[in-house]
């Protein structure tokens, strides 16, 4: 006898007793790794990520070095502890495929043509993950590199709308992430108003489409206001000093 598995949208509410337009608790800093030239910290419910940057500084090794701009680096990883089962040390496909979808977002805001033959690193370690891993690397990724003063068009905000048991949903998390149909990460540059990252996993209609960019872009506006304030904090902080 099959046993009949329970919905995870009730009476308009989410396992986690959110609505469908509702995002996870955030928390942003700026300025939490001492060592590094830049970085961030973004926390969007369980899932956390830390990121720092260095540069823009001599490039190793030279043959990457471009006479008329920065070279990008950019390296995103998940702490073998950051899931129930432990994840194997080292990169893989998924990993190298989100850190080239994160070095693009953010290049795109970066004013690379100022510091040639230089090269910018960006490491991203997420170290507790609960579905949009790479929306919260990558939010964290953008506060660093302002905190380390690299010129910027502005933020990156990044944030997944998606698809449960026929419902369009905001911040997708925890049973949604594994038994949902369609997950749809993007990032967002609201001084510009563009998309700059955009991925689908699973089939929408077009107005579900329509639908989920929106919520998305909404998040992201939530997103980006937590940024700002973060790196406020973190430099009223070193005037007070």
């Amino acid at each position: 006898m099959s046993v009949k598995q329970e919905k995870l949208i009730v009476n308009g509410k989410r396992p986690d007793g959110r609505k469908l337009d509702e995002m996870r608790e955030i928390e942003a800093k700026a300025g939490v790794i001492e060592r590094a030239d830049g970085s961030g910290f973004f926390r969007l419910g369980n899932t956390i990520a830390v990121a720092a940057v260095y540069g823009p500084k001599e490039l190793h090794p030279k043959h990457l070095l471009d006479p008329v701009r920065a070279y990008v680096k950019c390296r995103y990883n998940m702490a073998p502890f950051s899931t129930t089962e432990r994840i194997r040390p080292g990169p893989s496909r998924r990993s190298t495929e989100i850190s080239k979808v994160i070095k693009s977002a953010l290049s795109s805001v970066l004013f690379l043509e100022e510091y040639p033959e230089t090269g910018i690193e960006i490491f991203i370690e997420v170290l507790q993950a609960d579905a949009s891993t790479r929306c919260v690397g990558l939010n964290a990724a953008s506060i660093a590199l302002a905190d380390a003063g690299v010129p910027m068009k502005d933020l990156v905000a990044s944030c997944a709308a998606g698809k449960v048991e026929g419902q369009i949903v905001l911040d997708v998390a925890g049973e949604e992430d594994c038994e949902g149909e369609v997950d749809l990460p993007i990032a967002y540059v609201p001084r510009k108003n563009e998309i700059y990252l955009l991925q689908m996993d699973g089939i929408v209609k077009k107005e579900e489409l329509k639908k989920a960019l929106d919520m998305a872009i909404k998040g992201c506006k939530v997103i980006y206001d937590k940024q700002k304030q973060a790196l406020k904090c973190e430099y009223k902080e070193v005037k007070a000093k």
